[in-house]
């Protein structure tokens, strides 16, 4: 092997994209709330409308079998990447809802292509032995990313005292340099199984389509109305914000990887259960919350259960057909994003009425996927897909 390109691998090449999102789309998720409400004027339903047309990419996500037809999986994940950075470096110049609307669909599809072909590529790159460690140390790895964003935006926010349209500008662009770096730095990859271009529903994934859709539920709970709560209601800054995010990042860096290792220890089923259980706790806890601190906490521990959804990935691998990969990528962002597109829009009119009833929805929401956990056989695999309710 020549061991001057011995570092180009599948996996690093992995590893380093894992380093580009967090640059770009978190400093975009860092910023928005204070942006949207200090320079845009958004309430509730503004920012639930903005979070729905961010989610649209995720709903078409599914179309990304087709344009495989005319692109490599690789190289197309590079082009997404470049609309993420580019949709990013742009958000700050447009202080309206229009022109937010605009930039953040940009952002939004190239974000939501490129986790799909990730995961996609990802699943068809690693083996099943590895891939639980794997994709948590690829999340460790994202978190440290983040750290250092998050670091780096605090310092532009409160020691430079940037303006948020060069903070922007700044992140994007960065994001955006890598991404055109990887694009002639990384050899085209080869995969092992052709993928079949064309959709793929199989009764016998019913379990994951279940699982897919409901953490797509429970996933706006935070994305959209935590942090709006943390803003809103308890009045913490961009740069208050951002620190949470770096405590959020430094549980995740420190145990990500060890998190994706204890599902491959105790199995599918009982991570799940233990993050479901967990969640209906913070959601009830957001409902119930009354100090800027308890709710910070609330965020922090939030945040931390995300790693183990990852338990959802790795029982669709062991349980699946390796030439379905790439297309049911696809149609499972379609599906985790069916609840995406109209629960901001429609929780944001509930939150104009009751804050506390969107947080009492989102804990109904865990324990509907606790239940279904519970259906995760101990050991998944192609012909044991679900303890009950076996479809061919």
């Amino acid at each position: 092997m020549n061991h001057s390109a011995s570092w180009k691998t599948p996996q690093n090449f992995l590893m380093l994209i894992s380093i580009v999102v967090p640059i770009a789309f978190s400093s975009w998720m860092a910023l928005i709330n204070n942006f949207v409400i200090e320079r845009a004027n958004f309430d509730g339903a503004d920012i639930g409308l903005l979070q729905s047309v961010r989610e649209i990419p995720g709903f078409l996500a599914f179309t990304a079998v087709f344009v495989l037809l005319f692109i490599r999986e690789q190289r197309f994940m590079l082009l997404s990447l470049a609309a993420l950075t580019l949709g990013t470096a742009i958000t700050g110049f447009f202080p309206s809802l229009f022109g937010l609307l605009f930039s953040t669909l940009l952002m939004s599809t190239g974000f939501h292509y490129f986790e799909t072909l990730k995961q996609s590529l990802s699943l068809q790159w690693l083996t099943k032995d590895e891939a639980p460690e794997m994709l948590g140390k690829f999340i460790s790895v994202g978190a440290l990313a983040s750290l250092v964003t998050y670091g780096a935006l605090w310092l532009c926010l409160e020691v430079f005292q940037m303006d948020f349209q060069w903070v922007y500008l700044t992140f994007g662009g960065i994001g955006f340099l890598l991404v055109a770096w990887m694009a002639f730095a990384f050899p085209q990859f080869e995969t092992h199984v052709q993928q079949n271009k064309k959709l793929v529903l199989r009764k016998r994934y019913w379990l994951y389509y279940a699982l897919t859709f409901m953490s797509g539920a429970r996933r706006q709970i935070f994305t959209v109305f935590a942090g709006f709560l943390m803003v809103e209601q308890f009045g913490y800054s961009a740069a208050d914000v951002t620190l949470l995010f770096i405590i959020n990042y430094v549980f995740n860096f420190l145990f990500a990887k060890r998190i994706g290792r204890f599902i491959g220890q105790v199995g599918e089923r009982k991570a799940l259960l233990f993050e479901y259980t967990g969640l209906v706790c913070v959601f009830v806890g957001y409902a119930l919350v009354e100090t800027a601190q308890w709710a910070a906490a609330l965020y922090v521990i939030d945040h931390l259960f995300f790693a183990l959804a990852l338990a959802i990935k790795t029982y669709f691998q062991k349980i699946a057909d390796p030439a379905d990969m790439a297309s049911t990528a696809g149609v499972s962002f379609t599906i985790n994003h069916i609840a995406a597109v109209f629960i901001p829009v429609t929780f944001g009119f509930i939150w104009l009425v009751s804050p506390a009833a969107v947080f009492y929805l989102g804990a109904g929401m865990a324990v509907v996927s606790l239940l279904l956990s519970f259906n995760i056989p101990k050991l998944p695999q192609e012909g044991n897909e679900v303890r009950v309710l076996r479809w061919s």
